[in-house]
């Protein structure tokens, strides 16, 4: 497994990760969370040896994990990493790009996982297309599939799908994910969408101020958030009575003490959040039609 011990991180004297501890097991997938210049991609950049360490130590399985002042090159074989930066061969096509650490000595085999992993990150048609002429999302996904073309014990994934629209994210996600499961690849994706935690992330970790402040399974945190910090990344959330509360456990009701103004209807698809004052103070709930300025509404908590 992968053991990160102690581990402290600066940038010059500018304090960035300080007191990390934690353990993933091999295969089992955790999300990285918490705002930006929390140090999601620093810790990343670490874990795979870019950077050296200020203080503590990382370990996989057997072998420790060190940084520039102890190899020339960066990175291990058994680890790979993906970053928001591409490094891609923009004149070579896209299969040439993904099969490139694949040797030419069984081309059989190399072009059968070559194809396969096209086919994970949903490539297939542009296997012959020049990466130059690729979107910004589609070279996204030329780099997740070279990282996977040698089987990776550990993969690392910064924002994988920031690039990706929406038309192809939600497929895109369920294909990678559940191909990384089903070969026992460790990973750990830093991220801001939720929507790469629920129902794919082991567990999840949130860092703020420099060190963990929350670690537990998705499920737990979004039930039991703790933080506004925390519901705050689930959704829309409200602070009542020193209560964290999100939109959907808003419910309208006749009568109830918890009265509020409507100041907005927005359109969600299957729902409208409406957006009202308590007491002067901005609350949010869901409602399946929309509400006119300045009506009122009655609400209760319904956990």
């Amino acid at each position: 497994m992968l053991t990160v011990k102690n581990l402290s991180f600066s940038y010059e004297s500018f304090p960035v990760l300080k007191d990390l501890n934690f353990n993933v097991q091999q295969g089992e997938h955790l999300a990285v969370i918490g705002e930006s210049g929390s140090g999601k991609s620093t810790l990343l950049k670490l874990i795979y040896g870019e950077f050296d360490l200020i203080e503590g130590e990382i370990h996989w399985k057997n072998s420790q994990v060190l940084g520039p002042k102890f190899n020339l090159v960066v990175g291990y074989d058994f680890m790979k990493y993906v970053a928001q930066e591409f490094d891609l061969m923009p004149y070579t096509s896209v299969e040439e790009n993904v099969g490139k650490f694949l040797s030419n000595f069984f081309p059989e085999e190399k072009q059968q996982r070559t194809a396969e992993l096209l086919d994970v990150v949903e490539l297939k048609p542009f296997a012959k297309t020049k990466v130059k002429t690729l979107s910004g999302g589609q070279k996204q996904r030329v780099a997740l599939a070279r990282a996977l073309a040698k089987e990776p014990e550990i993969l690392l994934l910064d924002e994988p799908f920031s690039h990706i629209d929406n038309f192809k994210k939600q497929s895109l996600r369920r294909s990678v994910f559940n191909y990384l499961k089903s070969k026992n690849i460790t990973c750990i994706v830093a991220t801001h969408d939720k929507e790469d935690v629920l129902g794919f992330a082991d567990h999840m970790m949130l860092l703020n101020n420099q060190k963990i402040e929350a670690y537990a399974t998705p499920e737990k945190l979004f039930k039991n958030p703790g933080t506004p910090l925390i519901a705050s990344f689930f959704g829309e959330y409200n602070n009542i009575d020193n209560a964290i509360v999100y939109a959907h456990q808003l419910k309208i009701v006749e009568s109830s003490a918890l009265k509020v103004v409507v100041k907005h209807s927005y359109f969600r698809g299957n729902f409208y959040m409406i957006e009202a004052l308590y007491n002067d103070d901005q609350i949010f709930f869901e409602s399946d039609s929309p509400y006119n300025p300045n009506t009122i509404i009655r609400l209760e908590i319904v956990k």
